[in-house]
Protein backbone atom coordinates (compact mmCIF):
# COMPACT_ATOMS: atom_id res chain seq x y z
CA UNK A 1 0.00 0.00 0.00
CA UNK A 2 1.24 3.45 -1.08
CA UNK A 3 1.09 6.43 0.85
CA UNK A 4 0.89 9.55 -1.45
CA UNK A 5 0.99 12.11 1.26
CA UNK A 6 2.36 14.87 -0.98
CA UNK A 7 0.93 17.40 -3.42
CA UNK A 8 3.15 18.98 -6.41
CA UNK A 9 2.94 22.98 -5.93
CA UNK A 10 5.61 25.44 -7.44
CA UNK A 11 7.74 22.59 -8.55
CA UNK A 12 8.06 21.32 -5.18
CA UNK A 13 6.79 18.18 -2.66
CA UNK A 14 4.50 19.74 -0.10
CA UNK A 15 2.08 18.08 2.48
CA UNK A 16 -1.44 19.77 2.74
CA UNK A 17 -3.11 22.43 4.84
CA UNK A 18 -5.29 19.57 6.12
CA UNK A 19 -4.42 15.84 6.20
CA UNK A 20 -7.55 14.33 5.08
CA UNK A 21 -7.02 11.09 3.06
CA UNK A 22 -9.14 9.34 0.51
CA UNK A 23 -8.84 5.62 -0.10
CA UNK A 24 -7.81 4.23 -3.34
CA UNK A 25 -8.59 0.34 -4.14
CA UNK A 26 -6.76 -2.32 -6.26
CA UNK A 27 -10.00 -3.25 -8.24
CA UNK A 28 -9.03 -6.90 -8.74
CA UNK A 29 -8.07 -7.00 -4.89
CA UNK A 30 -10.90 -5.50 -3.68
CA UNK A 31 -7.70 -4.24 -1.22
CA UNK A 32 -6.04 -0.98 -0.44
CA UNK A 33 -3.54 0.13 -3.17
CA UNK A 34 -3.07 3.66 -1.85
CA UNK A 35 -4.14 6.26 0.73
CA UNK A 36 -4.09 9.59 -1.10
CA UNK A 37 -4.22 12.87 0.34
CA UNK A 38 -7.09 15.50 -0.66
CA UNK A 39 -6.05 18.92 -1.40
CA UNK A 40 -8.02 21.49 0.21
CA UNK A 41 -9.12 24.90 -0.94
CA UNK A 42 -6.01 26.84 0.82
CA UNK A 43 -3.89 23.75 -1.15
CA UNK A 44 -5.85 24.86 -4.40
CA UNK A 45 -5.65 28.53 -4.11
CA UNK A 46 -1.30 28.06 -3.60
CA UNK A 47 -1.14 25.53 -7.15
CA UNK A 48 -2.94 28.32 -8.96
CA UNK A 49 -1.20 31.28 -7.81
CA UNK A 50 1.96 29.53 -8.35
CA UNK A 51 0.60 28.79 -12.10
CA UNK A 52 -0.31 32.12 -11.91
CA UNK A 53 3.14 33.37 -11.60
CA UNK A 54 4.62 31.43 -13.71
CA UNK A 55 2.41 32.22 -16.73
CA UNK A 56 3.92 35.60 -16.99
CA UNK A 57 7.56 34.05 -17.79
CA UNK A 58 6.89 30.51 -19.43
CA UNK A 59 4.57 32.38 -21.43
CA UNK A 60 6.98 34.09 -23.41
CA UNK A 61 9.28 31.69 -23.82
CA UNK A 62 10.35 30.69 -27.73
CA UNK A 63 8.88 27.74 -29.53
CA UNK A 64 12.44 26.19 -29.29
CA UNK A 65 12.39 26.22 -25.56
CA UNK A 66 9.51 24.73 -25.43
CA UNK A 67 10.28 22.27 -28.17
CA UNK A 68 13.19 21.43 -26.12
CA UNK A 69 10.94 20.99 -22.80
CA UNK A 70 8.55 19.03 -24.33
CA UNK A 71 11.22 16.64 -25.78
CA UNK A 72 12.42 16.29 -22.46
CA UNK A 73 9.34 15.17 -20.92
CA UNK A 74 8.94 12.58 -23.59
CA UNK A 75 12.23 11.04 -22.74
CA UNK A 76 11.30 11.08 -19.31
CA UNK A 77 8.00 9.43 -19.99
CA UNK A 78 9.64 6.43 -21.77
CA UNK A 79 11.77 5.62 -19.36
CA UNK A 80 8.78 5.10 -16.75
CA UNK A 81 6.92 3.64 -19.63
CA UNK A 82 6.35 0.33 -17.96
CA UNK A 83 5.81 1.91 -14.31
CA UNK A 84 3.24 4.13 -15.75
CA UNK A 85 1.68 0.82 -17.25
CA UNK A 86 1.87 -1.10 -13.85
CA UNK A 87 0.53 1.79 -11.72
CA UNK A 88 -2.66 1.48 -14.13
CA UNK A 89 -3.20 -2.08 -13.77
CA UNK A 90 -3.11 -2.10 -10.13
CA UNK A 91 -4.87 1.01 -9.59
CA UNK A 92 -8.11 0.91 -12.10
CA UNK A 93 -7.79 -2.89 -13.57
CA UNK A 94 -6.89 -2.28 -16.67
CA UNK A 95 -5.24 -5.71 -17.79
CA UNK A 96 -1.42 -5.29 -18.35
CA UNK A 97 -1.35 -6.25 -22.02
CA UNK A 98 -3.76 -3.59 -22.68
CA UNK A 99 -1.84 -1.21 -20.36
CA UNK A 100 0.85 -1.80 -22.06
CA UNK A 101 0.00 -1.71 -25.54
CA UNK A 102 -2.90 0.96 -25.27
CA UNK A 103 -2.90 2.83 -21.92
CA UNK A 104 0.42 3.89 -21.01
CA UNK A 105 0.54 4.32 -25.22
CA UNK A 106 -1.66 7.12 -25.00
CA UNK A 107 0.29 9.18 -23.02
CA UNK A 108 3.97 8.67 -25.32
CA UNK A 109 1.54 9.48 -28.49
CA UNK A 110 -0.44 12.40 -27.33
CA UNK A 111 3.05 13.88 -26.12
CA UNK A 112 4.44 13.05 -29.00
CA UNK A 113 1.64 14.73 -31.05
CA UNK A 114 1.63 17.72 -29.02
CA UNK A 115 5.63 17.99 -30.07
CA UNK A 116 4.79 17.36 -33.80
CA UNK A 117 2.03 19.69 -34.23
CA UNK A 118 3.81 22.62 -32.29
CA UNK A 119 6.54 22.79 -34.65
CA UNK A 120 4.40 23.64 -37.36
CA UNK A 121 2.11 25.11 -35.51
CA UNK A 122 1.02 29.28 -36.77
CA UNK A 123 0.39 31.57 -34.09
CA UNK A 124 -0.23 34.66 -36.08
CA UNK A 125 -1.80 35.26 -39.60
CA UNK A 126 -1.25 38.87 -41.57
CA UNK A 127 -5.02 38.20 -42.97
CA UNK A 128 -4.32 41.57 -45.09
CA UNK A 129 -2.53 44.83 -45.06
CA UNK A 130 -3.12 46.62 -41.61
CA UNK A 131 -4.70 43.50 -39.98
CA UNK A 132 -2.71 41.22 -37.86
CA UNK A 133 -3.92 37.36 -36.09
CA UNK A 134 -2.16 36.67 -32.85
CA UNK A 135 -3.06 33.12 -31.35
CA UNK A 136 -2.37 33.59 -27.43
CA UNK A 137 -2.02 31.28 -24.44
CA UNK A 138 -5.54 32.14 -22.72
CA UNK A 139 -3.59 31.93 -19.22
CA UNK A 140 -4.20 29.31 -16.04
CA UNK A 141 -5.72 26.34 -17.48
CA UNK A 142 -7.66 23.65 -14.70
CA UNK A 143 -7.35 20.27 -15.28
CA UNK A 144 -9.86 17.39 -14.20
CA UNK A 145 -9.05 14.07 -15.79
CA UNK A 146 -10.89 10.37 -15.38
CA UNK A 147 -9.73 6.85 -14.17
CA UNK A 148 -10.82 5.04 -17.03
CA UNK A 149 -7.77 5.84 -19.66
CA UNK A 150 -5.80 8.00 -16.85
CA UNK A 151 -2.92 9.02 -19.24
CA UNK A 152 -4.83 9.33 -21.95
CA UNK A 153 -6.66 12.49 -20.64
CA UNK A 154 -4.06 13.76 -18.61
CA UNK A 155 -1.34 13.98 -21.81
CA UNK A 156 -3.96 15.12 -24.19
CA UNK A 157 -4.94 18.18 -22.49
CA UNK A 158 -1.23 18.85 -20.44
CA UNK A 159 0.73 18.09 -24.15
CA UNK A 160 -1.03 20.96 -25.97
CA UNK A 161 -1.15 23.49 -23.02
CA UNK A 162 1.98 23.50 -22.27
CA UNK A 163 2.98 23.58 -25.92
CA UNK A 164 1.19 26.77 -26.93
CA UNK A 165 2.36 28.26 -22.73
CA UNK A 166 0.19 28.11 -20.59
CA UNK A 167 0.53 27.16 -17.27
CA UNK A 168 -1.86 24.69 -14.65
CA UNK A 169 -3.06 22.94 -12.42
CA UNK A 170 -4.24 19.02 -12.72
CA UNK A 171 -6.74 17.35 -10.95
CA UNK A 172 -6.88 13.67 -11.40
CA UNK A 173 -9.46 11.43 -10.40
CA UNK A 174 -8.79 9.91 -7.00
CA UNK A 175 -9.92 6.56 -8.03
CA UNK A 176 -6.39 6.46 -10.48
CA UNK A 177 -4.00 8.59 -8.56
CA UNK A 178 -0.71 6.33 -8.66
CA UNK A 179 -0.25 7.06 -12.36
CA UNK A 180 -0.78 10.69 -12.17
CA UNK A 181 1.89 10.37 -9.22
CA UNK A 182 4.34 9.27 -11.49
CA UNK A 183 3.21 11.67 -14.49
CA UNK A 184 4.15 14.50 -12.06
CA UNK A 185 7.50 12.45 -11.48
CA UNK A 186 7.80 12.21 -15.19
CA UNK A 187 7.51 16.57 -15.60
CA UNK A 188 9.50 17.24 -12.66
CA UNK A 189 12.50 14.97 -13.76
CA UNK A 190 11.90 16.65 -17.02
CA UNK A 191 12.81 20.16 -16.05
CA UNK A 192 9.56 21.70 -16.46
CA UNK A 193 10.02 25.45 -15.08
CA UNK A 194 8.24 26.32 -11.36
CA UNK A 195 4.36 26.48 -11.15
CA UNK A 196 4.19 25.83 -14.58
CA UNK A 197 2.59 22.32 -13.99
CA UNK A 198 1.07 21.36 -10.52
CA UNK A 199 -1.18 18.51 -9.42
CA UNK A 200 -3.50 18.61 -6.51
CA UNK A 201 -4.86 15.04 -5.13
CA UNK A 202 -8.42 15.10 -4.00
CA UNK A 203 -12.03 14.56 -4.69
CA UNK A 204 -14.44 16.38 -6.79
CA UNK A 205 -16.71 17.75 -3.89
CA UNK A 206 -13.52 19.70 -2.29
CA UNK A 207 -10.98 19.57 -4.49
CA UNK A 208 -12.58 20.06 -8.24
CA UNK A 209 -15.08 22.36 -6.59
CA UNK A 210 -12.31 24.91 -5.51
CA UNK A 211 -10.56 24.54 -8.67
CA UNK A 212 -13.34 25.05 -11.25
CA UNK A 213 -14.58 28.38 -9.15
CA UNK A 214 -11.46 29.69 -8.96
CA UNK A 215 -11.26 33.25 -9.80
CA UNK A 216 -7.69 32.84 -11.24
CA UNK A 217 -8.11 30.07 -13.38
CA UNK A 218 -8.42 31.16 -16.60
CA UNK A 219 -10.21 27.76 -18.50
CA UNK A 220 -11.46 24.25 -17.00
CA UNK A 221 -11.06 21.46 -19.49
CA UNK A 222 -13.01 18.13 -17.35
CA UNK A 223 -13.23 14.56 -18.67
CA UNK A 224 -15.84 12.80 -17.01
CA UNK A 225 -19.81 12.17 -16.59
CA UNK A 226 -22.23 14.58 -17.72
CA UNK A 227 -23.56 15.18 -14.40
CA UNK A 228 -20.49 16.15 -13.18
CA UNK A 229 -19.81 18.10 -16.40
CA UNK A 230 -23.12 19.89 -15.50
CA UNK A 231 -21.50 21.29 -11.66
CA UNK A 232 -18.42 22.07 -13.42
CA UNK A 233 -19.92 24.51 -15.54
CA UNK A 234 -22.28 25.82 -12.94
CA UNK A 235 -19.26 26.53 -10.87
CA UNK A 236 -17.04 28.17 -13.30
CA UNK A 237 -20.32 30.50 -15.00
CA UNK A 238 -20.07 33.13 -12.22
CA UNK A 239 -16.12 33.80 -13.56
CA UNK A 240 -16.77 33.34 -17.22
CA UNK A 241 -14.41 31.20 -17.71
CA UNK A 242 -13.71 29.29 -20.84
CA UNK A 243 -15.25 25.21 -20.34
CA UNK A 244 -14.32 22.83 -22.29
CA UNK A 245 -15.94 19.07 -21.59
CA UNK A 246 -15.51 15.64 -22.78
CA UNK A 247 -18.22 13.99 -21.51
CA UNK A 248 -20.78 10.52 -21.76
CA UNK A 249 -21.73 8.61 -24.58
CA UNK A 250 -23.64 5.93 -26.02
CA UNK A 251 -22.81 5.31 -29.56
CA UNK A 252 -24.11 3.37 -32.23
CA UNK A 253 -22.37 1.22 -34.34
CA UNK A 254 -24.40 0.37 -37.45
CA UNK A 255 -23.99 -2.87 -39.23
CA UNK A 256 -25.07 -2.71 -42.67
CA UNK A 257 -26.82 -5.24 -44.68
CA UNK A 258 -23.82 -5.30 -47.08
CA UNK A 259 -21.18 -6.02 -44.33
CA UNK A 260 -18.92 -8.37 -43.76
CA UNK A 261 -21.25 -9.50 -41.06
CA UNK A 262 -19.68 -11.92 -39.13
CA UNK A 263 -16.27 -9.65 -38.87
CA UNK A 264 -18.86 -6.89 -38.30
CA UNK A 265 -20.65 -8.41 -35.50
CA UNK A 266 -17.34 -9.92 -33.91
CA UNK A 267 -15.61 -6.83 -34.10
CA UNK A 268 -18.13 -4.76 -32.80
CA UNK A 269 -18.71 -6.71 -29.98
CA UNK A 270 -14.78 -6.87 -29.21
CA UNK A 271 -14.03 -3.36 -29.09
CA UNK A 272 -17.26 -2.66 -26.85
CA UNK A 273 -15.55 -5.23 -24.35
CA UNK A 274 -12.17 -3.55 -24.71
CA UNK A 275 -11.10 -1.83 -21.60
CA UNK A 276 -13.95 -3.70 -19.47
CA UNK A 277 -16.44 -1.33 -21.27
CA UNK A 278 -14.94 1.53 -19.57
CA UNK A 279 -14.61 3.92 -22.55
CA UNK A 280 -17.13 6.93 -22.83
CA UNK A 281 -16.75 5.87 -26.76
CA UNK A 282 -17.52 2.48 -26.66
CA UNK A 283 -20.17 1.02 -29.75
CA UNK A 284 -22.77 0.16 -26.86
CA UNK A 285 -25.08 0.15 -29.02
CA UNK A 286 -24.92 -2.34 -31.99
CA UNK A 287 -27.23 -1.64 -34.82
CA UNK A 288 -28.43 -4.88 -37.34
CA UNK A 289 -31.18 -5.38 -40.42
CA UNK A 290 -33.83 -6.71 -38.57
CA UNK A 291 -33.63 -10.32 -40.53
CA UNK A 292 -30.40 -10.59 -38.80
CA UNK A 293 -30.81 -9.70 -35.67
CA UNK A 294 -30.91 -13.98 -34.59
CA UNK A 295 -27.56 -14.29 -36.51
CA UNK A 296 -26.32 -10.89 -34.86
CA UNK A 297 -26.86 -12.02 -31.17
CA UNK A 298 -25.27 -15.71 -32.24
CA UNK A 299 -21.92 -13.70 -33.51
CA UNK A 300 -21.89 -11.27 -30.17
CA UNK A 301 -23.00 -14.06 -27.66
CA UNK A 302 -19.70 -16.55 -29.02
CA UNK A 303 -17.63 -13.40 -28.62
CA UNK A 304 -18.56 -12.71 -24.94
CA UNK A 305 -18.55 -16.41 -24.04
CA UNK A 306 -14.64 -16.46 -25.63
CA UNK A 307 -13.62 -13.50 -23.92
CA UNK A 308 -11.00 -14.18 -20.91
CA UNK A 309 -11.92 -12.30 -17.90
CA UNK A 310 -9.64 -12.22 -14.90
CA UNK A 311 -6.39 -11.30 -13.40
CA UNK A 312 -5.11 -8.05 -14.64
CA UNK A 313 -1.64 -8.91 -14.07
CA UNK A 314 -1.97 -12.13 -15.94
CA UNK A 315 -0.84 -11.07 -19.93
CA UNK A 316 -3.80 -13.48 -20.91
CA UNK A 317 -6.76 -11.28 -19.31
CA UNK A 318 -8.82 -9.61 -22.01
CA UNK A 319 -11.44 -8.22 -19.10
CA UNK A 320 -10.39 -7.35 -15.94
CA UNK A 321 -12.28 -6.08 -13.65
CA UNK A 322 -14.27 -2.64 -13.59
CA UNK A 323 -12.61 0.12 -11.58
CA UNK A 324 -14.73 0.87 -8.33
CA UNK A 325 -17.59 -1.04 -6.77
CA UNK A 326 -20.07 2.35 -7.15
CA UNK A 327 -19.66 1.39 -10.75
CA UNK A 328 -20.06 -2.36 -10.32
CA UNK A 329 -23.31 -1.92 -8.01
CA UNK A 330 -24.51 0.08 -11.32
CA UNK A 331 -24.05 -1.88 -13.84
CA UNK A 332 -25.32 -4.80 -11.73
CA UNK A 333 -28.34 -3.08 -11.32
CA UNK A 334 -28.46 -1.75 -15.41
CA UNK A 335 -27.99 -5.64 -16.20
CA UNK A 336 -31.44 -6.21 -13.96
CA UNK A 337 -33.49 -3.18 -15.17
CA UNK A 338 -32.63 -4.70 -19.10
CA UNK A 339 -34.07 -8.32 -18.36
CA UNK A 340 -36.69 -6.15 -16.45
CA UNK A 341 -38.00 -4.71 -19.69
CA UNK A 342 -37.80 -7.14 -21.79
CA UNK A 343 -34.56 -7.22 -23.41
CA UNK A 344 -33.26 -10.99 -24.46
CA UNK A 345 -30.37 -11.71 -22.53
CA UNK A 346 -28.16 -14.02 -25.15
CA UNK A 347 -24.88 -13.85 -22.85
CA UNK A 348 -23.81 -13.08 -19.02
CA UNK A 349 -25.95 -11.37 -16.79
CA UNK A 350 -25.67 -10.22 -13.54
CA UNK A 351 -23.13 -11.73 -10.76
CA UNK A 352 -19.66 -12.27 -11.50
CA UNK A 353 -17.81 -14.68 -13.71
CA UNK A 354 -17.75 -18.18 -12.24
CA UNK A 355 -14.32 -18.23 -10.05
CA UNK A 356 -13.93 -14.55 -9.56
CA UNK A 357 -15.44 -14.10 -5.83
CA UNK A 358 -13.30 -11.43 -5.17
CA UNK A 359 -13.09 -8.28 -7.42
CA UNK A 360 -15.14 -5.91 -9.47
CA UNK A 361 -15.68 -8.48 -12.15
CA UNK A 362 -18.12 -8.38 -14.62
CA UNK A 363 -19.59 -11.18 -16.58
CA UNK A 364 -19.33 -9.73 -20.78
CA UNK A 365 -23.02 -9.05 -21.40
CA UNK A 366 -25.12 -9.10 -24.52
CA UNK A 367 -28.61 -8.31 -24.74
CA UNK A 368 -31.02 -8.77 -27.85
CA UNK A 369 -34.40 -7.46 -29.11
CA UNK A 370 -33.56 -4.49 -27.58
CA UNK A 371 -35.87 -1.19 -28.25
CA UNK A 372 -34.16 2.48 -28.40
CA UNK A 373 -36.43 3.12 -25.43
CA UNK A 374 -34.98 0.54 -23.12
CA UNK A 375 -32.73 2.21 -20.46
CA UNK A 376 -30.06 -0.06 -21.22
CA UNK A 377 -29.56 1.67 -24.91
CA UNK A 378 -29.94 5.01 -23.13
CA UNK A 379 -28.12 5.01 -20.24
CA UNK A 380 -24.72 5.60 -20.30
CA UNK A 381 -23.46 2.22 -18.51
CA UNK A 382 -19.86 2.53 -18.51
CA UNK A 383 -19.38 -1.29 -18.14
CA UNK A 384 -19.25 -4.64 -20.90
CA UNK A 385 -22.77 -4.32 -21.90
CA UNK A 386 -23.71 -4.67 -25.46
CA UNK A 387 -27.09 -4.13 -26.66
CA UNK A 388 -28.53 -5.14 -29.95
CA UNK A 389 -31.09 -3.28 -31.99
CA UNK A 390 -32.79 -3.96 -34.91
CA UNK A 391 -33.38 -1.71 -37.92
CA UNK A 392 -35.69 -1.42 -41.02
CA UNK A 393 -33.61 0.44 -43.15
CA UNK A 394 -30.75 2.71 -43.77
CA UNK A 395 -33.34 5.72 -42.74
CA UNK A 396 -34.31 3.53 -39.57
CA UNK A 397 -30.99 2.95 -38.55
CA UNK A 398 -29.86 6.73 -38.97
CA UNK A 399 -32.95 7.64 -36.49
CA UNK A 400 -32.09 4.90 -33.93
CA UNK A 401 -28.80 6.27 -34.01
CA UNK A 402 -29.10 9.88 -33.73
CA UNK A 403 -31.95 8.80 -30.84
CA UNK A 404 -29.64 9.87 -27.72
CA UNK A 405 -29.07 12.81 -25.71
CA UNK A 406 -25.11 11.84 -26.49
CA UNK A 407 -22.86 12.46 -29.56
CA UNK A 408 -19.41 11.46 -28.91
CA UNK A 409 -18.65 8.75 -31.45
CA UNK A 410 -20.68 6.40 -34.17
CA UNK A 411 -19.52 3.54 -36.37
CA UNK A 412 -20.33 2.19 -39.40
CA UNK A 413 -19.22 -1.20 -41.14
CA UNK A 414 -20.20 -1.74 -44.29
CA UNK A 415 -18.88 -2.67 -48.35
CA UNK A 416 -19.98 0.74 -50.46
CA UNK A 417 -17.90 3.86 -50.07
CA UNK A 418 -20.74 6.72 -51.28
CA UNK A 419 -22.86 5.09 -48.92
CA UNK A 420 -20.70 5.28 -46.09
CA UNK A 421 -20.11 8.73 -46.61
CA UNK A 422 -22.95 9.86 -46.82
CA UNK A 423 -24.80 8.08 -43.75
CA UNK A 424 -21.43 9.36 -41.79
CA UNK A 425 -22.56 12.96 -42.44
CA UNK A 426 -25.64 12.16 -41.23
CA UNK A 427 -24.82 10.66 -37.83
CA UNK A 428 -24.72 13.71 -34.53
CA UNK A 429 -21.41 12.77 -33.67
CA UNK A 430 -18.05 14.26 -33.03
CA UNK A 431 -16.05 11.32 -34.76
CA UNK A 432 -17.43 8.38 -37.09
CA UNK A 433 -15.51 5.76 -37.29
CA UNK A 434 -16.11 3.30 -40.33
CA UNK A 435 -15.28 -0.54 -41.01
CA UNK A 436 -12.85 -0.48 -37.74
CA UNK A 437 -10.45 2.96 -38.31
CA UNK A 438 -10.28 4.82 -34.97
CA UNK A 439 -7.96 7.49 -35.88
CA UNK A 440 -4.84 8.18 -34.48
CA UNK A 441 -3.29 11.25 -31.92
CA UNK A 442 -4.05 13.58 -34.72
CA UNK A 443 -7.74 12.86 -34.93
CA UNK A 444 -9.80 15.71 -33.25
CA UNK A 445 -12.17 13.94 -30.36
CA UNK A 446 -15.07 15.36 -28.74
CA UNK A 447 -18.74 15.49 -28.73
CA UNK A 448 -21.85 16.78 -30.00
CA UNK A 449 -25.09 17.42 -27.93
CA UNK A 450 -24.97 16.12 -24.42
CA UNK A 451 -21.04 14.78 -25.41
CA UNK A 452 -19.53 17.94 -24.28
CA UNK A 453 -17.90 20.56 -26.14
CA UNK A 454 -14.24 21.69 -28.02
CA UNK A 455 -12.15 18.78 -29.60
CA UNK A 456 -8.78 16.89 -28.28
CA UNK A 457 -6.26 15.99 -29.95
CA UNK A 458 -4.16 17.24 -33.03
CA UNK A 459 -4.27 20.83 -34.25
CA UNK A 460 -7.50 21.09 -32.79
CA UNK A 461 -6.78 20.38 -29.34
CA UNK A 462 -4.79 23.30 -29.44
CA UNK A 463 -7.50 25.58 -29.96
CA UNK A 464 -9.05 25.52 -26.19
CA UNK A 465 -5.99 26.76 -25.04
CA UNK A 466 -5.42 29.63 -26.97
CA UNK A 467 -6.92 33.40 -27.50
CA UNK A 468 -7.80 35.08 -30.48
CA UNK A 469 -6.27 39.03 -30.99
CA UNK A 470 -7.03 41.02 -33.80
CA UNK A 471 -4.16 43.65 -34.54
CA UNK A 472 -5.55 46.25 -36.70
CA UNK A 473 -3.32 49.31 -37.76
CA UNK A 474 -0.05 47.41 -38.32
Amino acid sequence: MKCLDQLYIDGQWQGSTEQVFLDAINPATEQLCAKVIRASEDDVNQAVQAARKAFAGYSQLTRHNRLDLLASIIDQYQKRYEDVAQAMSEEMGSPITLSLESQADCGLGHLQNAYDVFKEFSFEEQRREGLVIRKEPIGVCGFITPWNWPMNQIACKVGPALAVGCTMVLKPSEIAPLSAQLFAEILHDAGVPHGVFNMVHGDGAVTGHALTRHPEVDMVSFTGSSRAGILVAQNAAPTIKRVTQELGGKSANIILDDADFEHAVAEGAATLFENTGQSCNAPSRMLVPADKIEEASRIAALTAHDMVVGDPKNPTTELGPVANQVQFNKIQQMIAQGIEEGATLVAGGTGKPEGLDQGYYVKPTVFTHVSNKMSVAREEIFGPVLSIIPYEDEEDAIAIANDTEYGLAAYIQGQDPTRLKRIAARLRAGTVNINGDNGDYDTPFGGYKQSGNGREYGPEGFADYLEIKAISGC
